[in-house]
Order: structure tokens, then sequence, then C-alpha cells
């Protein structure tokens, strides 16, 4: 199964073997443990919950520490599910390492993006600015919010209001390098969330 959780590090660059100067994001990928699974009988559909990074015991719930330990696995901060075919081989306690992707490989990458707190319409919507002079007073404003008669604002407008700090999928990214003695990825191009945020590497329907 070509998926695995990590933690953002930061962004650099790196040259290729062609001398072409590429920025990457690092990601410390794994190690990942599987903590559960689900079966097509049991549930209804197949999957695989994934544990990933360091958490103290004190830090858990006794139900969910004591998840872990009737399952003999060293506790675990984040749990994420995915999907995976029939013929999937996984079982609980099963470790996932960083070398399931290799160099040139085509990943979607998931996370939390940055949130920016209250933004207006030009921000949010990239609406166009109105006029700056010939005594124009409404510059940065939404403009006309409904139709001529309705009388109300019609669900879906585009509004002022919270931006950023949402789920995020970049598809399509290349992954350039692969450390296994650090558990790192470099791939190219640039992912969701902030540095140490947690994200999610999985293999890519756009191959090719």
């Amino acid at each position: 199964m070509k998926a695995i959780l990590g933690k953002k590090v930061g962004m650099t660059q790196v040259f290729q073997d062609n001398g072409e100067l590429v920025p990457v994001t690092v990601i410390e990928a794994g190690p990942c443990t599987v903590v559960d699974k689900k079966t097509l009988d049991r549930d209804g559909y197949m999957s695989v919950q994934l544990g990933f990074g360091f958490v103290k015991e004190r830090e858990l719930s006794k139900p969910v520490l004591g998840q872990f330990k009737k399952r003999n696995l060293t506790p675990v901060r984040y749990l994420r599910e995915v999907r995976v075919d029939e013929d999937e081989k996984l079982e609980i306690g099963d470790e996932l390492k960083v070398t399931v992707f290799k160099s040139g490989d085509v990943v979607d990458v998931s996370g939390r993006s940055r949130g920016k707190g209250f933004a207006g319409v030009i921000k949010r919507h990239n609406f166009r600015r109105s006029a700056m002079s010939h005594g124009s007073k409404y510059h940065r404003g939404v403009g006309s919010l409904q139709a001529r008669d309705a009388s109300r604002v019609f669900p879906g407008r585009k509004m002022p209001g919270h931006l950023g700090d949402e789920n995020v999928t970049v598809k399509g990214l290349k992954v350039v390098s692969v450390d296994p003695e650090k558990n790192l990825l470099l791939i190219k191009g640039a992912v969701p969330g902030a540095r140490g945020s947690l994200v999610m590497v999985k293999a890519s329907s756009r191959q090719g």
C-alpha cells in the first residue's frame, strides 16, 4: 500500500543530475504502524488505520490507551484511516516506512491549510478592486448582494469570512528523493500546512 503519514519539515531546494534546481518540500514520513483494520465482511469496506508520532501515555485518555494495550502496540499521537484493496495483506502491528515510495513516484499530499483569520472578498475570493479615484468611496467592498426583486441574499454568495484552516489535497506531485535512513521524503513543489503539521502522502491517480 502506497500511503504514509508524516510531518512537514519545511521547504528547500536541490540540484538534480541534469543541473536543474528544484524547489522541494521535506516531509518526515513514518514509520507508521497499522493500528486497526476493517474488513468487507464485518464493516462493509476495506481499510487500515495508520498511526504516527510519539505521544506520552499520560496524554491519552484511558479508553484510547486501552485500545493500544489491547493490541500490544506502542501509543501514537495521530490516527488516520486509509482505504485499501481486497488483496491488501497488511495486518495489525505491521510497520510502513518511507521506502514504500521511490524517486519518480507521483503522489497526492493532504494536509490542513494555514489559517488566515477573517478575510475580505478580494483576498478570499480574488474579487477585483473598485476605482480608487474620481470620487469613488467604494474600494474593497463586496458589491451587489442580491437579485433585483429577490429582497434577500441567495445561499452560496461569496462573502467575507474565515479563510484557510481547511483540509486541502494537492495532486500530481513528484517524489524527487527518498532518504530511508532519516525517514525523509523530498517532494517537488509546495504542500498544504504549516511547518510541523501532519500530512498524508498517497499514490496519485494521476500517474504518468
